[in-house]
């Protein structure tokens, strides 16, 4: 069994996921142990090798967490790109980078987004990802009242990315209660795959 370990203390989102997936890619790797500082970066890599059929689990200790991989066999990948084919819709993606729209009033803004994000369901299927980054992911925390909205999309099965170094910088990574944390590599690449990019910040 070919081992690796990575020390990717102190670096910054999504430089983690970029240092596991460069040892993924070279190959013939079984077990990986990446050792991080932060929470995001440890849910980030703790999901990017459960896409490449790793076993994942989380040792803490003083404040670094060594997130353990062990390849299981399974090829199972979630990743972008192997999602099937034979879907013929339409992949579109919504970054929304703000927790308000339109400037003048703040609180016309705020009903604004809310109005917004109710309205996002008639998209039906051709909705694929909303990316909630900067100010918009204010809007899956705690006592958003966007909650409702947001989980409404995941069951009609869009997913909701979180951007978790935008949760890090407002302190809210603990606060949040819809969608998945994710990183820049992740939101970088539905882009690239989507039909169509839809941007509001």
């Amino acid at each position: 069994m070919r081992t690796e370990s990575l020390d990717c203390r102190g670096l910054a989102c999504p430089n983690p996921v970029l240092r596991t997936k460069e040892v993924i890619e070279r190959g013939d790797v079984d077990s990986l142990t990446v050792a991080v500082d932060n929470q995001a970066a440890r849910e980030n890599v703790s999901r990017f090798l459960g896409r490449f059929g790793f076993s994942v689990s989380v040792v803490e200790k003083d404040g670094v967490f060594e997130v353990n991989g062990v390849k299981d066999g399974s090829q199972a990948c979630e990743v972008y790109e192997q999602e099937s084919a034979a879907q013929a819709d339409k992949k579109v993606v919504v970054l929304l980078g703000t927790e308000m729209l339109g400037r003048g009033d703040d609180v016309l803004g705020r009903k604004l987004v809310l109005n917004f994000l109710l309205t996002l369901k008639e998209m039906g299927k051709e909705l694929w990802r909303l990316v909630l980054v900067n100010g918009g992911v204010k809007l899956s925390v705690e006592g958003s009242e966007a909650l409702g909205s947001l989980r409404e999309l995941e069951g009609e099965g869009a997913k909701v990315l979180v951007c978790g170094t935008c949760l890090n910088h407002f302190g809210l990574l603990e606060q949040k209660k819809v969608g998945e944390t994710t990183n820049m590599l992740d939101i970088v690449t539905a882009m690239q795959l989507a039909d169509k990019v839809i941007s509001l910040t």
